[in-house]
């Protein structure tokens, strides 16, 4: 009896296990089935949409495919979209003509007021030019008046040296005077403005006549020092003493076997100057200056 109902259940297993396999096998293929027949409607669907009267102002070449995709048969979506293409593209054609006018008489206008404006720029240029007059001076020094270029007498108490109170302002060289005055070695400056104020001083160290260059090698190889220094001041009428604009110094050693020794010194810069203003140049050492009129000099012109 045991071994039959073994038996049986066992028969029973195998029948479930294949009603088990037959039901999935089933589900596949209804699946697949199904999945067929709806890619089947899709495709339809599609193809229906494609043809319809509508389909074709959803496309993205709307305005460029409208006239190789016309013919005679076409429906009336075609018919009305080429005349909806031929349309827009008349009002695009017409805008860029009227943009491009505009464009041309702008840039006519343009050009016409800026060589109005630059006509107009020039003219007042001229007129300010004719209206305030340029100032300008260079000053040199001269060897036979050596004599009263140089004055002891002047600003103790500001401690600025000796005053050159004596240029050579015309006559020779290349110095001159335009639009400023020469008072006392003092350039007068005649109206406001910014100017650019230079000056040059010669130094040249000579041995005392009678005395030859110590030729002793056991002697001291440089003489004394000599301190040379340029001053630019300026006098106004708002202060009593000179203001001092710019200095320049050098302390030089020169050898005692050289019979001289030679140094220049050159400063300028650009300073804002009132009317009546009075600039002068002045230096520390005297008896080292040499008035050569192309190596000491003095000058100004305006800058604005």
């Amino acid at each position: 009896m045991l071994s039959s109902s073994s038996s049986s259940s066992s028969s029973a297993g195998q029948t479930c296990g294949l009603v088990l396999i037959f039901a999935v096998l089933l589900q596949s293929i209804c699946v697949a089935i199904t999945f067929l027949y709806f890619t089947n409607e899709l495709q339809q669907l599609r193809a229906t949409y494609s043809e319809s009267s509508l389909a074709c102002f959803t496309r993205e070449d709307f305005l460029l495919d409208v006239d190789l995709d016309y013919n005679e048969d076409s429906g009336p979506c075609w018919q009305v979209k080429r005349q909806l293409s031929r349309l827009i593209k008349k009002m695009m054609a017409r805008h860029l003509l009227e943009e491009a006018a505009s464009n041309a008489a702008s840039s006519a206008a343009s050009s016409a007021t800026g060589r109005v404006s630059q006509v107009s720029t020039a003219t007042e240029r001229e007129a300010s030019r004719s209206a305030v007059p340029r100032v300008a001076a260079h000053l040199t020094a001269s060897q036979n008046r050596k004599s009263a270029l140089i004055t002891q007498n002047f600003s103790i108490r500001n401690n600025l040296g000796y005053k050159i109170n004596a240029w050579e302002a015309s006559g020779g060289g290349y110095s001159f005077l335009h639009n400023a005055g020469l008072n006392n070695g003092e350039l007068v400056i005649p109206q406001t403005g910014f100017y650019y104020i230079y000056s040059q001083t010669y130094f040249r160290f000579r041995e005392p006549e009678g005395v030859e260059p110590d030729s002793d090698p056991g002697s001291d190889s440089v003489r004394n020092p000599k301190q040379m220094v340029q001053y630019i001041s300026k006098l106004t009428d708002y202060y009593p003493d000179p203001i001092l604009l710019m200095k320049s110094a050098r302390t030089s050693c020169w050898s005692k076997k050289a019979g001289y020794g030679l140094y220049s010194i050159y400063q300028g810069g650009v300073f804002q100057l009132n009317s009546n203003d009075r600039i002068f140049v002045s230096i520390s050492n005297k008896d080292l200056v040499d008035m050569d009129k192309e190596a000491s000099f003095f000058g100004a012109f305006m800058v604005s």
